[in-house]
């Protein structure tokens, strides 16, 4: 029968205390790096969102300096026609961007204006959504004017009468309208009270 001394028995007793030791000692390490790791990739995945939203904002920043380019681009070459030509033969301009000029003859309700021309017969154009919080102007006004010319349709007059924009008289005058200039643009030149003088010393 073999005999365990005491002092191999304490050996045995340490090489276990120091066994336990070790393997505690690997797992705390093994946590550690698993929570450096975890902070590592969160880090780096923070990074590539933000790195993402930088990106995603320059897209944003360059797509409206595009467009803003492009209006502005348009605008500089859209064709200033007489209004008078416009009157005369509106046809061949149906679905054209334009500017023309002239003055304000009469109003129709809130919906717009028309513009006098050399025939004596006035041309009518149309406030669109676009120039709806535009300049407020009054018969006698020289006006500089920027839209589309439109055909005139039933349903058009109806949209103005339901909108109240324009008066049962209005829409009895708009019905001799065989087109219109659906504005987007109008500007003031000259104001029915300032003279030819007035007008030059402000421009």
């Amino acid at each position: 029968m073999a005999v365990v001394s005491r002092s191999d028995s304490t050996k045995g007793r340490m090489k276990e205390m120091s066994d336990n030791v070790s393997r505690r000692g690997a797992a705390d390490m093994g946590m550690l790096l698993m929570i450096l790791a975890f902070a590592v990739i969160g880090g780096f995945m923070f990074w590539l969102n933000g790195e993402a939203a930088t990106e995603r904002q320059a897209q944003l920043d360059a797509a409206a300096a595009r467009a803003a380019a492009e209006e502005e681009s348009a605008a500089a070459t859209v064709e200033t026609v007489a209004i008078g030509d416009i009157e005369v033969d509106p046809t061949p301009f149906v679905g054209t961007k334009l500017r023309s000029e002239g003055a304000v003859a009469s109003m129709l309700g809130t919906q717009g204006f028309w513009l006098a021309t050399p025939s004596g017969n006035p041309f009518l154009v149309s406030w669109s959504a676009e120039a709806s919080d535009g300049p407020t102007i009054v018969m006698g006004d020289t006006i500089a004017v920027e839209g589309v010319v439109t055909e005139m349709q039933e349903l058009t007059l109806v949209e103005w009468s339901a909108a109240q924009t324009i008066s049962d008289i209005d829409r009895m005058v708009a019905e001799f309208a065989t087109h219109y200039i659906a504005a987007d643009r109008v500007d003031i030149m000259r104001g029915e009270d300032e003279t030819d003088e007035g007008a030059a010393s402000g421009n």
